[in-house]
This record gives C-alpha cells, structure tokens and sequence, in this order.
C-alpha cells in the first residue's frame, strides 16, 4: 500500500522542502505506517477485537497536520480519495436528495465502496444539527464495509459538536469513532503559519479612508489590463452575482459573503472561479454576530482547501478580531489560516 518506507520518505521530503523534522512528526509518520500496514498476530487478534479502521488526528491550529497527513496520502498506492469534510457532506446531501432512497446511506457507501479503499477527511468538524444526527449511521455503514478514514482537526474527539443542539443525537458518533478509531495527537508549540509569515502585506486596518485608499490602490495593480464583467455563480436554483470580477480576481465586502444566505455549496463555487479574492470590512467578532462569523470560519477553510490567494480589510489586527464564546476554538484555525492566505504578495 506504501510506495516506501514511510520515514526515509518523510525526511527526505522535510529535507527537499527545507522543513524542519522533530520527533513529534516522526512519532505520527511511525502510527500511521502502523495503521496502513497493520501487523496481525494470534495475540492481537486474540486480545484486540475490533479492526482499526479510522485514523484520526488531532492537535492545535498551524502544527502541520495537513502537511503531514497530505504527504502520507501521497505516499498511498491504492484507491484512495481526499477531500474536505464539509465537500464530503455536500456530496453525502446531494445522493441523497437525487436517488429519494429510504436506503441512501447504505446506497452512497456502496457507492464509495466501488471506488475506495481509503477516504481522507481533512478538517473535520460537526456545526449543523443536521450533520450531528447523519454522521453516526453514515460511519457505522463505513466502517462495516471495511473502508479505511484518516481524519485531521484541531477537535478532540470527545470535544466535537460540543454544546450543540440536541448533543445527545450525535453520541453515537462518538462512540463509534472509538470503537474503531487509532486517535492520536500531533503536539508542537508553535503555529508555523504565523512563524513563517514575517510580513502581512496582504491585510490592512483599521477601516478607515487611508485603508480603503490602499486597497483600491493594490485592487487596481491586480486588475490592470483585465476586463471588468459580472459573474453570476449558479448553486441548486440560486444566484449569486460577483459584482467585480476580472479574470479570477474577485472583490466584495464582508457583508455579501456572510450577511446574505450561503453556505459551503455556494463558497465552493466562488472558489471554482477565484484565484485572488479581495475580502473587504471585516469586522470584530462577537456573540451578537455569531451566524456572520461560523460562514466566514467556513468561507475560509474553503478558500483554504482550494488555495486562493487573499488580500483583507479589517477592522483590528488579526489577533484583535475578537470572536463569539460558541466559535472561539475554530476560529483560532481561521486567523492562522488568514496569516499564511495573505502573506503571499
């Protein structure tokens, strides 16, 4: 399943890609060979019931577990398939909604099953009453198939859909995950995303005339010489019209991307079109404007995943943006991924 040893490889990428090795990554690169290439012996088997099915890998924002975790699914030679949870769930939402089958679940995973060996889930994370009450049979149906999961997140395990609505409904969930689970935890002090970004070029505040002049100034240098037309992005029978579009650059305020009903189908085919998108008065997060901050915590992991380049106005530092007490944890993640997003001038 591995095209080498999977450390020789891993130091020898770190080194191709002038990374820094520690002991912590070496230490998942050895559980996760271990999980790919399980060892069977009479013992194990005899003492150790269960198959270990999922792989799942948590830790603080900016450590490296995607890079990790990406390098390792590059390593795999099976059939194999990688996307971010939420394009999982959309994906899960829209066989359901075509086939109207009382047995959809079982339908999509033997869909799955057909194509995959190994599905890799980046950037899990439960935030819809909806999903939280879906998972549990969906894995259940998973892993009974005997399909493999790698899963990274910043959440612990028993932490995911914490405080949620009706909580209760995703315990299944979670003991699921348990039973099949190898749960580990990639510990590093520093958030490389920040460590590396030794210059912000690509944000500016406060939001006042001397900021707005600025990016008027940059938005005009990235547009020169391209036309200006209006882009109308279609999502299951709804609009949404990119006012200021020029050959994949792409310009709005806060408000037309997180005050007006969107959600993760929509932000993925903005970033279908975007290369560079101008993300202009963001303001200071705080409970009274919670909904506006999880669409923008979900606006960003997209653009994240699908690599646009970003220039923000905003109005506090990063560090400063504040947040709601319920989206507090997550957002940690957003502002680094905002650091590494703009510091590509």
């Amino acid at each position: 399943m591995l095209k080498s040893n999977l450390q020789s490889s891993f130091e020898e990428f770190c080194k191709n890609k002038k990374f820094e090795i520690n002991d912590e990554q070496l230490r998942i690169i050895d559980s996760i060979e271990k999980f790919i290439n399980p060892k069977k012996t009479f013992l194990k088997n005899f003492f150790n019931k269960r198959d270990e099915l999922c792989f799942y890998l948590h830790g603080n924002v900016g450590v490296g577990k995607t890079m990790l975790m990406d390098f390792v699914y590059n390593e795999l030679e099976i059939k194999k398939y990688r996307l971010h949870f939420n394009e999982f769930m959309i994906s899960f939402h829209d066989f359901r909604h075509e086939k109207e089958d009382y047995n959809s679940i079982r339908s999509f995973v033997k869909n799955l099953k057909k194509q995959y060996e190994l599905i890799y889930l980046d950037e899990f994370q439960v935030t819809n009453i909806v999903d939280a009450m879906i998972l549990g049979k969906l894995f259940e149906v998973i892993f009974s198939e005997n399909i493999k999961i790698i899963i990274t997140t910043n959440i612990k395990l028993n932490d995911l859909y914490k405080d949620g609505l009706q909580q209760e409904q995703f315990l299944p969930f979670i003991s699921i995950i348990k039973n099949f689970s190898v749960q580990k935890e990639l510990l590093l002090k520093d958030d490389y995303r920040v460590k590396n970004s030794l210059k912000q070029q690509g944000i500016f505040y406060p939001l006042n005339e001397k900021t707005s002049f600025k990016i008027n100034q940059i938005f005009r240098e990235f547009t020169r010489n391209k036309k200006r037309k209006k882009k109308i992005i279609s999502t299951k029978g709804r609009d949404f019209s990119i006012n200021n579009f020029y050959s994949g650059i792409a310009r709005f305020t806060f408000k037309d991307l997180c005050e007006n009903n969107l959600g993760s189908e929509d932000y993925i085919n903005i970033a279908k079109n975007c290369k560079h998108v101008f993300i202009e008065e963001i303001p200071i997060f705080n409970d009274s404007n919670s909904n506006q901050q999880l669409r923008f915590i979900t606006l960003i992991d997209i653009f994240y995943e699908k690599k646009i380049r970003l220039t923000l106005s905003i109005e506090k530092n990063l560090n400063n943006l504040g947040s709601s007490v319920r989206h507090s944890n997550i957002f940690k993640r957003t502002i680094s991924r905002l650091y590494e997003m703009t510091n590509n001038y």
